[in-house]
């Protein structure tokens, strides 16, 4: 667990701040709660993503989700290295690490197990402190994958 942002690794505070301004353009009208993510790939680039909602509201997708597909439907063949995951409500100042919820962790999942590495993930609030899973087996000890079906 880290203080801040600023204790992170240098590169880790890049990809957080691309993350935070991923947030801030979210598509949140009904839950007034932003999230983005940015994923660093193998490659060096990174992709996007941020929380888009809609009025049917199963039909939209968190920001961790909409990052990874993106990589997965333009970079197939990249390694996912680190996912970065920051989370603002616009009605309270959240302070403490906002992990991704279990759709996210079943989909980034898929992806570690595609790739056959792990995903350094780091999350946080709007401010405040920033936990590290050096996997998504640290968020989700019991996956579910292929070998069930």
């Amino acid at each position: 667990m880290y203080d801040s942002v600023s204790e992170l690794p240098k590169d880790i505070q890049k990809l957080m701040n691309k993350a935070q301004q991923a947030r801030e353009d979210a598509y949140a009208p009904y839950s007034r709660f932003r999230v983005g993510a940015a994923l660093l790939l193998d490659s060096g680039e990174t992709v996007i993503g941020n929380n888009q909602e809609n009025a049917a509201f199963p039909s939209g997708l968190c920001a961790e989700r909409v990052a990874v597909f993106h990589a997965g439907a333009t970079k197939p063949n990249a390694t996912i290295k680190t996912m970065a995951i920051t989370a603002r409500s616009l009605q309270r100042e959240l302070t403490n690490p906002i992990p991704p919820c279990g759709a996210c962790r079943q989909a980034i999942a898929e992806y570690e197990i595609k790739q056959e590495s792990p995903i350094a993930i780091y999350f946080m609030g709007e401010t405040g402190k920033v936990a590290k899973a050096f996997s998504i087996s640290d968020l989700l000890p019991l996956l579910f994958d292929k070998s069930y079906l």
